[in-house]
């Protein structure tokens, strides 16, 4: 090799070489500062396209959790009411009995009628608190099931039924205990509004556990899709420190390599001299 003081092939390759460490250390500080060995699609075009599309379902899955999050609140709101309105009939039931029977005076009956009907007047204004988010699925007001998102291409659904336990719906509100044949035929009445009441609470119980049921499988894929996600893109750490150790070191070893074959052209002066 001749030794020019026009060109230093020395210093060309080892400042190639220490360009290459840098770069290579500029990427590997990159993915310890954002924790990624993919951030973007040019790191690796394929992986980051399948990450992104994996990222738009996992989006889709919490739109579909919070529809879930939202029918199992409502539910909740109208089970609650509910099991409130089949305590109240209880009570009204006890009314009744006790008015149906025959020793009774009509200021009897009145003074539990009174009692009867502030019980019919509290079945509809828990029938019409039981509200949420705008929706009543206990007073009538709904005139098909509700159907909420179950998957994320919005065609499986899953439905709560309304339920009318308004006093109108369940019979209660044309009832008086005024007389012993009002009383008795508000018993038959009452009885068969608990029936009802009772059993649209098990088909709303149902239907809550279902959906209760299938929001924790939607949590469950959710999380699996993220872990997967995690797997293609993430970086790791252990691994990306020990290369930035490694790189340092290489760096300051090009740097002085890069310093040695600079000085190789001031060795030409020493042929000048006298």
């Amino acid at each position: 090799m001749s030794t020019s003081v026009h060109s230093n092939a020395a210093a060309q390759i080892a400042l190639q070489n220490l360009n290459q460490i840098n770069d290579r250390l500029t990427g590997t500080q990159n993915r310890i500062s954002t924790g990624l060995k993919v951030g973007g699609a040019k790191d690796n075009s394929a992986v980051w396209a399948i990450a992104q599309n994996q990222r738009a379902d996992l989006g889709a899955l919490g739109a579909v959790r919070t529809s879930l999050d939202r029918a199992t609140s409502l539910a909740d709101v109208s089970l609650a009411a509910g099991e409130s309105i089949s305590d109240l009939i209880i009570q009204m039931r006890q009314k009744a009995v006790a008015a149906s029977d025959v020793s009774q005076s009509a200021e009897s009956r009145a003074a539990y009628n009174d009692d009867f009907q502030a019980l019919v007047r509290s079945v509809q204004q828990f029938a019409d608190s039981a509200s949420f988010d705008g929706v009543n699925l206990l007073d009538d007001s709904l005139t098909g099931p509700l159907d909420f998102l179950a998957s994320i291409d919005t065609t499986d659904t899953i439905s709560i039924d309304p339920q009318d336990m308004t006093s109108a719906g369940l019979g209660l509100a044309p009832l008086a205990l005024l007389t012993q044949a009002g009383a008795a035929a508000a018993l038959t009445a009452i009885d068969t509004a608990l029936t009802n009441v009772n059993s649209a609470l098990a088909a709303l119980g149902s239907q809550a556990k279902q959906i209760e049921t299938h929001n924790k499988f939607v949590s469950k894929l959710a999380d699996s899709l993220e872990t997967g996600i995690g797997k293609l893109v993430d970086a790791d750490l252990a691994k990306e420190s020990a290369r930035l150790q490694a790189l340092q070191v290489q760096q300051q070893l090009g740097t002085q390599a890069l310093s040695i074959a600079n000085q190789a052209p001031q060795m030409i002066l020493s042929l000048f001299r006298n």
